[in-house]
């Protein structure tokens, strides 16, 4: 089973560990090409509101559709103006000065990564096929891992037996040598990857992400667009006309705030903010808050508040990535990755060698 697993997934495998290798450092990445525009070198005496941010940004590009504004909570850092597909403007948070736009090569090449990592470059009326693809492989991938342990776990445990399956020995070649490299690099990955794999299973299914709720007690959250008429159409984008009482509603809810974004376009007059607070374990959980443009604060749902189903599902999105543990988790992840890689490089080549030599034990009965 193990061997057919392999040999039924391995190619996708490959190809979802080596972008997911690629994709381990996208966050810094992007900020690190970003540099130059994400922060100003000194402060003014005013700073602007996010009111005049967005009208700087239509002045800019009219025919630009924000999908929201953000701020980390640090006088010299640009305002983030979220183009949806047309990339990211940063604005001067004195002057209203455009900055500069999001880097697109790099942006684009990590789009890509992800497009291969999710779908295997599959787009459009296929793209949903992909995910099968790469949902059914990350499976196989997980079951691979651990019958992996099961398989190679030494029967007895005297040190002799364990360190062959436990280091890289010197001097082997051909079978010998994948044979050790597979059993080595699975006994240090194993664990890693069946992480990083049964977290990828919550992420591709909803059955499974429905299942982590259950199994915590809490009910499954309605689907998005359930429930709710079809729209009519589209309608045609609309700037809000002043977000500024909303927004010091915001920051004042939480005054020790790290970030605070906005979605855009706001409906019904209500705006959604998403906050990081910088007070939990969790680095990437997030409250919301909804506001009238008058500054009345409608719903405050904190992030400490979420039924743990909520907060579980948040720290398997982001485990998976490895970054819910900082630089650490992702190094971990990348190395992970990389191993994965070679596991499916060498357990191709053992399973050659057991082919040819099935066929050749065939020929001569």
């Amino acid at each position: 089973m193990h061997l057919i697993s392999g040999a039924t997934a391995g190619i996708v495998i490959f190809i979802m560990c080596v972008t997911g290798a690629l994709l381990s450092f996208e966050r810094q990445m992007i900020e690190f090409s970003e540099r130059d525009s994400r922060a100003v070198s000194a402060t003014g005496s005013d700073a602007i509101s996010p009111q005049a941010v967005l009208e700087k940004v239509r002045e800019a590009k009219p025919d630009a559709k924000p999908s929201a504004i953000s701020k980390t909570n640090d006088p010299k850092s640009a305002w983030a103006v979220n183009l949806g597909r047309d990339g990211q403007l940063y604005v001067d948070p004195f002057s209203g000065a455009i900055l500069g736009e999001g880097n697109r090569t790099v942006r684009n090449l990590m789009s890509e990564l992800r497009n291969w990592h999710r779908y295997v470059a599959l787009s459009g009326d296929t793209r949903p096929v992909g995910k099968g693809i790469t949902g059914a492989s990350n499976l196989l991938f997980l079951f691979l891992a651990i019958s992996g342990v099961y398989i190679w776990f030494p029967k007895n445990l005297q040190w002799s037996a364990v360190k062959q399956v436990i280091w890289f020995r010197r001097g082997l070649r051909g079978k010998a040598r994948n044979f050790n490299w597979h059993n080595t690099i699975g006994f240090w990955c194993s664990l890693f990857l069946i992480v990083f794999t049964l977290t990828a299973v919550v992420m591709s299914y909803q059955w499974a992400s429905n299942l982590l709720y259950t199994i915590t007690g809490n009910e499954v959250p309605q689907q998005q667009g359930e429930g709710r008429n079809a729209p009519s159409g589209e309608k045609p984008y609309e700037y809000p006309s002043n977000v500024n009482l909303a927004w010091a509603a915001a920051e004042q809810q939480t005054p020790n705030w790290r970030s605070i974004s906005l979605r855009l376009p706001i409906e019904r007059e209500s705006a959604v903010f998403t906050i990081d607070e910088g007070i939990y374990w969790n680095i990437f959980g997030r409250s919301t808050l909804t506001s009238d443009l008058n500054g009345g604060v409608t719903k405050w749902e904190p992030y400490g508040d979420q039924n743990s189903g909520r907060q579980l599902r948040s720290w398997f999105r982001f485990t998976h990535t490895g970054e819910s543990f900082g630089i650490v988790g992702q190094i971990i992840g990348f190395i992970a990755c990389v191993g994965g890689a070679f596991l499916v490089w060498t357990g191709f080549s053992l399973a050659l060698r057991r082919f040819r030599a099935w066929r050749t034990a065939k020929s001569v009965a």
